[in-house]
This record gives structure tokens, sequence and C-alpha cells, in this order.
């Protein structure tokens, strides 16, 4: 077969370098796969807290409905992450309009993730807190170097938003977020914090802790002497064999598997 038949055949899509682990996960109906993203957000945000990235009242997760797409699921404003139940998260359209549910709605959650889903109809989930590392290396106004195998899964992956202007509660700087986020899975929030997103809640929320750990890796890293980066050309085949959506989906299956074994509470619906 010459080049040029080869190069106008219909391209497959590439395998799972996770074996066994069909990606994104399908569902029977799309009752069924409310009901798992709507478990799958409570689970992580239940762990975001056991871990300790509640800041408060700040934080917020969202994952898009799969019948109404101009919609979202979010955690209410002023629940705790760890107190969090499938019963309490809330349904927001594009509008700002509370459809399903009765808690208050996050002015910033609309602001950043409203944008999100509006803009960027790739992503289904979105998640940002003030987690401790996260928001202490964005103040350095830096992307994460790549520093070790994990901080590779956001070598190319991740950008630098520079333009802090206090609480987002303007849609614009949802959508410059969007905008510089593209098709990146992660943002650094200068002065703020971290931003993760991607197609399942799982991959999201397990690029938010890794991403998180990350930071501070390289904050210790730095603090004890001069780190030697990762080379370009590792950090790009490593970035390839550990930061796939697959593979970010399978890293947060152990952790969520323990969270519902030890807090089954959270499931009330």
């Amino acid at each position: 077969m010459s080049e040029s038949t080869l190069q106008s055949q219909p391209q497959k899509r590439p395998a799972s370098p996770i074996a066994g682990v069909d990606y994104p996960p399908k569902f029977e109906s799309v009752t069924e796969e409310r009901r798992e993203r709507k478990r799958k957000l409570t689970a992580a945000l239940r762990l975001f807290g056991r871990l300790g990235f509640d800041e408060g009242v700040a934080g917020h997760f969202t994952v898009r409905d799969p019948e109404h797409t101009d919609q979202f699921w979010v955690n209410p404003f002023g629940r705790s992450f760890k107190q969090m139940r499938v019963s309490d998260l809330i349904l927001v359209n594009h509008d700002g309009d509370i459809v399903q549910g009765s808690g208050r709605l996050n002015a910033a959650a609309f602001a950043i993730h409203s944008q999100i889903h509006k803009h960027l109809p790739h992503v289904t989930a979105a998640a940002h807190t003030h987690s401790l590392y996260g928001k202490a290396w964005a103040s350095l106004g830096r992307l994460l170097d790549p520093l070790t195998q994990d901080a590779c899964a956001f070598y190319g992956e991740h950008v630098l938003f520079d333009d802090f202007t206090g609480v987002v509660l303007d849609t614009s700087e949802g959508k410059r977020i969007a905008a510089a986020l593209g098709t990146k899975k992660a943002a650094i929030l200068q002065n703020h914090g971290l931003l993760t997103v991607g197609q399942t809640v799982d991959e999201v929320a397990w690029w938010y802790i890794t991403m998180e750990r990350s930071c501070q890796a390289q904050l210790l890293a730095e603090a004890a002497g001069t780190p030697k980066l990762i080379r370009p050309e590792i950090a790009e085949l490593t970035q390839r064999q550990v930061g796939s959506a697959p593979g970010g989906w399978f890293s947060f299956q152990p952790l969520h598997d323990v969270i519902c074994a030890e807090q089954p509470d959270m499931f009330d619906e």
C-alpha cells in the first residue's frame, strides 16, 4: 500500500495506553450516566476534603449534564467538601439559574465554570480549589518544570493565566480563562490557584491531585537546592506515558474505591 493510500485512510482512535480500559466509559442510558457523574463528583469532593483542598467556602468542581449540555452540576456554596452528598449537588444553566436543587450558587464558580463549559465543548468536568501548595506555586507566576515523572503529565499541557483581578465574579474573566486553556488539561491561575479540566470527573480529580503534589515537590526541591530538569525529549515521552486521559481516569480509581468504602453515606440519592 502506498504512502498516499495510507494517508487517505480514516484515522483510527488511538488505543488506550491502559490495557482493558474502555475510555471514556459508556452507559446504557443518559439516566445511568447522569447518576454516575453525580456520584463521581460527590466522591471527588469528599476526597478533596480529605486531602485538605478546602479553604472555607472557596473551591468548586463541576460536571456537565449528559443530556442538557448547557447545564452543569456543582457543589453548593457554603457546604463543606467533607460533608458533601449526592443530594446536595445543584444543577445550574449557563444563565446562572438553579434548575435543580436547593443550595446556593457560588458566584465565582458560575463565573469560571459556566464559561469553560460554554466555550470548551470538549470539557465535561472542571475543578478549582485554593489548595495550599497550588496557591503557593501560583504566586510565583511560573509553569511547572519537568522535575519528576509525575510532573511530566503537565509538560506542554498546562498554561499560566497571569491576569489576577480579585475574586472572579465577572463571566468575562471566566471567558478569558477558557480561552487561555484551549485544549490543555490545566491552568495555573496566578496569585489564585490551580484549575484542571477533562472529559471525566475521574481524570480531572486526578490531574488536580497530582498537580497539587507536583507544586509541593517543586517548592521543596527549589528550597533544598537547584533541581535538575528532565530533558525535553524525555519529558515529552513521559508526558505521553503518564499524561493521557485514560491514564488519568485509571489513576483515580484506587482513591475513589477507598473514599467510597469509607464514606458510603455520601450516596443518599
